[in-house]
């Protein structure tokens, strides 16, 4: 009999987090889930025998390493973890707040520093294991009313790519997912049109199928909006300003 394949998810309890959650034990991976809300990773778990809840505020590092190490006493092994812990307020940033930053980094950023922490040795000496950060195509480029949420992005990206290089000698793979725009309750909160909208249960089928069946390392999706999102990459600032000021005008405010 073969052992069921342990994943460990953070950000779990709601959007891309939750339907991957779901996508992965569709599959029959032991599903071990992690965000702050308790009730709702309770519920994912009443609901599917093969995920397992382990509340976690990722800010805390303490708790992310006793979190690793609860999942790897109950299961034996972590095989793959997906870090996709996030926040984002487009009201609050439309003031500059040093708070408001500051927190917006402590999640998205550090968050994760703290999760990749906690598993970092486990791989290494195990010589095998797969880690999978969630960032976004906010990170490629600078964005109006979102310079933490854009920095805190660009930031897991740098950071996937240098990782990779580390941890490739341990032979521990690294994966990088940069979504477009996701209907999830945090991007609820936006007040402006999002081009190639797609579901959370989409962005769950393309990160499942690039890591398992395609094993790259950054998927990026829908492909349409991300290859324009790359182009943009290489553009003069002088081009791009002009380019999103123009955006502003016509599709900022419903």
């Amino acid at each position: 009999m073969i052992d069921k394949k342990v994943i460990w998810i953070t950000g779990a309890s709601t959007g891309i987090g939750k339907a991957t959650a779901l996508k992965f034990a569709s599959k029959g991976w032991t599903v071990a889930v992690s965000a702050r809300s308790k009730d709702l990773l309770d519920k994912m778990s009443e609901m599917n025998s093969n995920i397992y809840s382990f509340p976690l505020d990722v800010t805390n590092e303490d708790d992310c390493k006793k979190t690793s190490e609860k999942i790897i006493e109950k299961f034996g092994n972590i095989d793959l973890c997906i870090f996709s812990t996030g926040i984002h307020d487009p009201d609050s940033e439309k003031e500059f707040n040093s708070k408001t930053i500051r927190k917006i980094m402590e999640v998205n950023f550090f968050g994760t520093m703290n999760a990749i922490s906690s598993i970092y040795n486990f791989f290494k000496n195990e010589k095998k294991g797969h880690i999978c950060i969630v960032s976004s195509v906010a990170g490629y480029r600078g964005l109006p009313a979102a310079g933490a949420y854009c920095s805190s992005k660009a930031a897991l990206t740098s950071f996937s790519e240098s990782l990779y290089f580390d941890l490739h000698r341990y032979n521990v793979k690294v994966s990088l997912v940069s979504p477009g725009f996701i209907k999830t309750p945090m991007t609820d909160k936006n007040s402006f049109y999002m081009p190639m909208l797609k579901t959370a249960e989409y962005a769950a089928e393309k990160i499942y199928n690039g890591l398992i069946n395609k094993n790259s390392f950054e998927i990026h999706f829908p492909k349409l909006f991300t290859y324009l999102m790359k182009l943009i990459q290489f553009l003069p600032n002088s081009v791009y300003f002009g380019i999103q000021k123009l955006a502003n005008k016509l599709i900022i405010k419903r």
